[in-house]
């Protein structure tokens, strides 16, 4: 069972050193060869597209850049979770440090925050290629590009600091238990026997100006982007246009419902089983799924592929 220090004098509540993760019934192999895979996976792609994206030349440019940052964040995302799932898996009580819960969920808010940000600047990207053509060189200019990417990740880690101050600040009573296979917001205020209310608002807050805003962004970006798209004369430069931006629509689409999905549940909530797989869905499959959706839809990243696997059959 969880260490706990001695309860504050006339208070129910304790300190916890240690959470219960309920998301494992027991030590489970099936879902340590699961995770593995998936992690290996996300791995794998992710380092695929960062390694062609700073090999290539041809991909040197605003939209790969950003594409590179997506699967940077993508392989933090799995790293955040993923290693203690496994370690977990195969014990017979899944356990995290209270300081570990913390650290796990400011750097899954940060990703999560981040990653909000980053797609609204891709859109914004596509939006300046085919919507501005003409100005798009200056106005996605390398340095324009290098402070947009560190302003998204300032703006999630920022975003996720408020959310880990509040949540270091919740008390539990008795054995802390989280119904969940890693530690995130909604599980901690679940659990949580003091006033939730400040960080019920924080993330409530944050849906709308973390989450909604830049999906309205998103929304808005593509809007023009369609109709300018209907407008070309050519049927080939509609198609190669639609063929650009499909795969940042399905990435977005994925996303952006999943993780509304995890933070904005309804008032009944989900069961636990329920609650689990939305999670995994949003942080672990998502990463996995983002780099073989731009692969598919991409014929640049398939030329660079083919590029790469040729200089290093030359090369051997």
């Amino acid at each position: 069972r969880p260490t706990q220090l001695a309860p504050m004098a006339g208070e129910n509540q304790t300190h916890v050193t240690e959470f219960m993760l309920l998301g494992f019934s027991h030590g489970q192999p099936f879902l340590f060869v699961l995770f593995l895979a998936i992690y290996l996976a996300t791995l794998l792609g992710n380092s695929a597209i960062l390694a062609l994206v700073s090999l290539d030349p041809h991909l040197h440019s605003p939209m790969y850049f950003f594409l590179s940052h997506l699967s940077c964040l993508d392989i933090c995302y799995s790293s955040v979770t993923v290693p203690k799932i496994l370690a977990n898996a195969l014990r017979p009580q899944a356990t995290i440090s209270y300081r570990g819960c913390l650290a796990q969920m400011f750097f899954l808010m940060g990703c999560a925050g981040t990653e909000c940000a980053l797609l609204a600047v891709m859109a914004y990207d596509r939006y300046a290629a085919i919507c501005q053509p003409l100005r798009y060189s200056r106005a996605m200019s390398r340095g324009v590009c290098v402070v947009a990417a560190a302003s998204c990740w300032l703006w999630g880690m920022l975003d996720s600091a408020v959310h880990t101050l509040l949540a270091s600040r919740l008390s539990f009573c008795g054995a802390a238990r989280l119904q969940h296979i890693f530690c995130d917001v909604p599980p901690l205020l679940r659990a949580a026997c003091s006033n939730t209310r400040p960080s019920e608002v924080a993330l409530h807050a944050a849906s709308v100006f973390v989450g909604l805003s830049p999906f309205l962004l998103v929304v808005i970006s593509y809007l023009r982007i369609l109709a300018t798209v209907l407008g070309m004369p050519m049927a080939t430069s509609r198609r190669k246009a639609f063929s650009t931006c499909s795969a940042h629509l399905l990435v977005v689409t994925l996303y952006f419902v999943t993780s509304n999905l995890n933070y904005n549940r309804p008032s009944s909530g989900y069961s636990p089983a329920a609650d689990t797989l939305v999670s995994a869905l949003y942080c672990i499959v998502t990463p996995m799924l983002n780099p073989l959706i731009y692969s598919l839809r991409n014929q640049e990243v398939w030329e660079a592929l083919r590029k790469a696997v040729r200089g290093r059959g030359m090369a051997g």
